[in-house]
């Protein structure tokens, strides 16, 4: 299979041209790579958004207060933690991808998607809620989490770390794995099988456009998967 990108810009524009979530989970089936896709319930705010770049890992924590003074931890002091600087790290094409809080609060929201459009960064994904909704959409900021919720992180959730591993519903993330998310999910490619994961799901996606063909022009299920060995 020959390469046909380049650059991180090119494998991106092809995938959004190409391919879509499906294809490149099956083929992550092929390879042994069987537990990488999110979570169901995190979910584009539009149907039509979606998300492909490098994962900037972003790890929050509960908090039950905005600012705790004489903490031992000097970020309990510090309104939202490192979610600023973690913000304002990111660079183009990376995906804010956060994680480690309980579901009670958004972790996301315009003024931050803002801040990311001025960034060029790709999206975020959120392992909980987003808020500001209308405002993303208008941006058209791809945002996927659990859904709208309007109740502030301020002082509910705060920032630990960024750039660390981290695990979502039992997928690893490291940073620089890339996140691609559509309508039907959003699955994690692992760095190390970058390569072989997009050039196969590329042929797999060519594959199954001669299959759409021969089952439009009549071919049976059986016979199509039996002459492309795709279904």
């Amino acid at each position: 299979m020959t390469k046909q990108w380049e650059s991180d810009r090119e494998l991106f524009d092809l995938a959004r041209r190409e391919l879509f979530t499906a294809v490149v989970g099956d083929i992550m089936d092929t390879l042994g790579l069987q537990k990488q896709f999110l979570p169901p319930h995190i979910r584009p705010l539009h149907k039509d958004m979606v998300v492909i770049g490098r994962a900037m890992t972003v790890l929050e924590a509960d908090v039950f207060t905005a600012q705790a003074e004489n903490s031992a931890n000097s970020l309990m002091g510090k309104p939202f933690g490192l979610m600023l600087e973690a913000l304002d790290d990111l660079k183009t094409d990376e995906v804010y991808i956060c994680t480690g809080s309980s579901p009670t609060y958004a972790l996301w929201g315009e003024l931050m998607s803002v801040r990311a459009t001025r960034l060029q960064a790709a999206g975020a994904v959120l392992d909980g809620y987003s808020r500001d909704t209308n405002g993303i959409l208008a941006l058209n900021f791809p945002t996927f989490s659990y859904g709208s919720y309007a109740q502030d992180q301020g002082p509910r959730g705060k920032v630990i770390d960024f750039r660390v591993p981290l695990e979502i519903g039992g997928v690893k993330i490291v940073p620089g794995d890339i996140v691609f998310g559509d309508i039907d999910g959003v699955c994690i490619i692992p760095q190390e099988a970058e390569e072989d994961v997009f050039a196969k799901s590329i042929e797999k996606a060519q594959g199954e456009k001669l299959v759409r063909k021969a089952i439009e022009s009549g071919m049976g299920a059986a016979e199509a998967f039996e002459k492309f060995g795709i279904m």
